[in-house]
């Protein structure tokens, strides 16, 4: 191979990489493009307050998308998780304010519920061949009902502190910038684990500059995002919630067994299944996560407010799913990150925070949500047929 042509392969690989980068990045951009958007139009939007206040407001959203991506990629979806966050809500703030529980036995007890109930609608939908659909529109409707028995419809308050401080505490200065430094540095040792293990295996890798390039730029996001946050409580404990149970499931996602059979079940069915790979099994757990950590919602929720209402977490499915789709999670299964659903929480959240602060009527949240859920599976299903004509 002559210099020429070396020279010639070398420059398509940066600008492989390149692209790769944008279309990775597409979603931030849009992001940002909001938040300018809404700086322009109200110069509170911006302001430290706010920007705490929103990454605390995402936080519900967040931890039902974190599940949400696991039931789309496998295939499945849903619908129950809104009314589930009020149910776990409501039972929680029964056992503290009612019965006087201590808040450990009222969280024990409440994911041990979530878990339960994630059993026996996986099971319905796994091994009895239910429609997931069927089967969690089901439940949305039960669960709702259950929540209006179990309170008589009264809402519940005030919360002990400690269960309180669930939803409403923040971490100390010097934790966050503790927390900030262990993130940018596990960010860049992923970054640097991943290329090595792509070079030891023969894979293409990226450039060297361009993996510092993107650990430099990770480091001011986080080491930024800790100063701002510092500057006026501290990070909210919901966030930092978020933030770990992240990494937990983007590791079961990319780094196991189970999480490759979800996208494997999610891609073809079939495939996997002439693989020797347990579907049922595979589906009920899936249904146990996530029903888990609606349940874990249903707690920061309900701290949050300090009181359980009856309205608490009506819709949220649907935010949950908006925020998956948003962030690249495709509804016909197989493709889906965790990264992506909590940008595409912080897209729904910023919408959120935005028309509110906006003094915009309620009326218009629904319908630019509602119209970009419908562009975003657009965008899959246009990108999808796209690949195939190719």
């Amino acid at each position: 191979m002559s210099m020429h042509t070396e020279v010639i392969v070398e420059d398509k690989k940066k600008v492989a990489w390149f692209k790769l980068d944008v279309r990775a990045y597409t979603m931030i951009g849009a992001l940002l493009g909001i938040w300018i958007l809404f700086a322009f139009m109200h110069d509170r939007f911006l302001s430290v307050t706010n920007l705490s206040n929103l990454f605390l407001q995402m936080s519900v959203t967040s931890i039902l998308a974190i599940g949400m991506v696991l039931v789309i990629v496998a295939g499945q979806i849903d619908l129950s998780v809104g009314s589930l966050v009020g149910l776990m809500g409501g039972i929680a703030a029964i056992l503290n304010v009612w019965y006087d529980w201590n808040t450990i036995p009222v969280i024990i007890v409440t994911l041990a519920i979530g878990a339960g109930i994630g059993f026996f609608q996986g099971w319905i939908i796994a091994y009895r061949a239910v429609p997931a659909f069927i089967v969690t529109l089901g439940g949305m409707l039960v669960f709702r009902g259950l929540l209006f028995g179990l309170t008589g419809s009264v809402t519940i308050a005030p919360l002990s502190p400690s269960l309180k401080s669930v939803g409403q505490s923040y971490m100390v200065d010097i934790i966050g910038w503790i927390f900030g430094i262990i993130a940018l540095c596990v960010a860049g040792l992923l970054i640097l684990r991943k290329r090595s293990a792509r070079q030891k295996f023969g894979f293409e890798v990226e450039p060297l500059a361009f993996s510092i390039t993107k650990i430099l730029v990770y480091g001011l996001l986080i080491l930024g995002f800790v100063n701002i946050m510092n500057s006026y409580k501290g990070i909210p404990v919901p966030f930092v919630m978020v933030i770990v149970l992240a990494l937990v499931f983007s590791f079961i996602s990319k780094n196991t067994t189970f999480g490759r059979h979800i996208y494997a079940i999610g891609g073809n069915p079939e495939a996997a299944r002439l693989s020797g790979i347990n579907i049922k099994r595979r589906i009920l757990i899936v249904f146990i996560l996530c029903n888990s950590l609606a349940a874990v919602a249903g707690l920061v929720l309900v701290a949050r407010l300090n009181a359980a209402t009856m309205s608490a977490g009506t819709m949220y499915e649907l935010d949950a799913i908006a925020a998956c789709v948003i962030g690249g999670t495709s509804l016909m299964g197989g493709i889906g990150t965790i990264a992506g659903a909590l940008i595409g929480a912080l897209v729904m959240a910023s919408l959120d925070n935005g028309m509110s602060i906006m003094n915009l009527e309620s009326f218009w949240q629904y319908i630019v949500k509602g119209s970009i859920l419908v562009l975003a599976v657009y965008v899959d299903i246009y990108t999808r047929n796209r690949k195939k004509a190719v």
